[in-house]
């Protein structure tokens, strides 16, 4: 029924954009007109209605641009719309190459760690409460983007913010509404992140070579507009903060079962005080040289993140029972609050207050506890909930 209603949707506007081609066609003024705002009214259709993806629907359009030139007596023009010779001059934009260059920068940040500690910096100070989140993020976001293109400083900092709704179980909608309207503004706050602004100081010294001295204009200097700019960056995060709530998209159910799983469980099996910590091994803790197995049988508790220094094994398939425990290796650990005190005195390790390494791939949104059922006839019957397969 859903997808009946979605694709009558997208019928009732491909006819209404068609016809609104056909009412451009009669009154363009000339017949290469005509078929360019045809392409215009295709590409925001496309672009809109999400009928392909947005680069799938890019490089359609720049397709159906090129085979003009193949087609064009059928289309009634002498030549192509464009030639194809300069079909990827768009490639050759500094704009174009400058936002590609920012997110592959932004793709190695993220992968080197600086991203996921920019993240946890900020959730030390706004922990998961959403009016405090969003003024934190779109006040660094406005910063950076005041010495770096707009776009640029969102795509830069798209994967900080992805960690923290991962986190917190916010909605990423309703965090990347306030970061991409204060990177612009942000934008305000020098020369550098204001393109108009530069091109207008191109335009204030070309027309003072024709002005006599006395009335030529004063150029701005890089932070002639900063009053103005904070100006605009604190009113857009006020704005977002007071009417947030009315005017950020909410996607209702988003993060609903990650939230309540606990409260789940702790309703129905008693875990209230159940939970993940993230637990360092020091090189005199009597873990040092024991396997995850053998830790697992000992102390009964359950193991589901290992990191080593090379990389994070997470569940059942990443974490190998045999696994050797070494010095230095950091551990997620299922258990209750109130043993894995006693765990930790016992073996001399050092429990972290919070998800550090483990906080993304632990989060709720990509990580929790299942409830299974175990039917007759399984394999499972009679083994230890510690036993692993060999």
């Amino acid at each position: 029924m859903h997808l009946d209603a979605k694709l009558t949707k997208r019928l009732i506007a491909a006819a209404l954009f068609a016809g609104a081609g056909l009412g451009l066609a009669s009154v363009a003024p000339s017949l290469e007109m005509a078929w360019v705002m045809g392409l215009l009214l295709l590409t925001v259709y496309l672009f809109a209605f999400e009928i392909v993806g947005v680069d799938v629907a890019a490089i359609t359009i720049m397709v159906l641009l090129g085979i003009t030139s193949l087609l064009a007596p059928l289309m009634g023009l002498e030549q192509g719309l464009i030639a194809t010779t300069e079909l990827f001059d768009g490639f050759a934009s500094n704009a174009v190459m400058s936002i590609i260059a920012v997110m592959i920068i932004g793709a190695g940040l993220d992968r080197t760690g600086i991203m996921s500690q920019v993240a946890g910096f900020i959730l030390r100070l706004g922990g998961s409460n959403e009016s405090r989140i969003i003024p934190l993020i779109s006040s660094v976001v406005g910063v950076i983007s005041s010495f770096m293109q707009n776009v640029g400083a969102a795509a830069l900092f798209l994967p900080v913010v992805s960690r923290i709704a991962a986190r917190t179980g916010l909605p990423l909608s309703r965090l990347l509404m306030p970061m991409g309207f204060c990177a612009i503004l942000g934008g305000t706050m020098t020369m550098v992140g204001s393109s108009p602004l530069i091109l207008l100081n191109d335009l204030i010294r070309t027309s003072n070579k024709v002005l006599p001295a006395d009335q030529q204009m004063q150029t701005f200097s890089l932070f002639s507009v900063t009053p103005i700019g904070v100006a605009l960056v604190i009113t857009g995060i006020l704005y977002f903060v007071l009417a947030g709530r009315l005017v950020l998209p909410s996607l209702r159910g988003e993060y609903i079962e990650a939230t309540n799983a606990m409260k789940y469980f702790a309703e129905t099996y008693g875990m209230q005080a159940m939970g993940v910590f993230e637990l360092t091994v020091p090189a005199e803790s009597p873990l040092a040289g024991v396997s995850v197995g053998e830790l697992e049988s000992k102390y009964r508790v359950r193991i589901i993140a290992v990191d080593k220094g090379d990389g994070v094994r997470l569940g059942a398939e990443g974490v190998d029972r045999n696994l050797g425990i070494q010095a230095g290796t950091l551990l997620g650990v299922l258990s209750t609050s109130a043993y894995i005190k006693h765990f930790e005195e016992k073996n001399r390790l050092r429990v972290k207050n919070d998800l550090e390494v483990f906080a993304d791939v632990l989060s709720p949104a990509k990580a929790g506890i299942a409830e299974v059922v175990i039917p007759p006839g399984s394999s499972l019957i009679g083994r230890s909930m510690y036993w692993s397969q060999p």
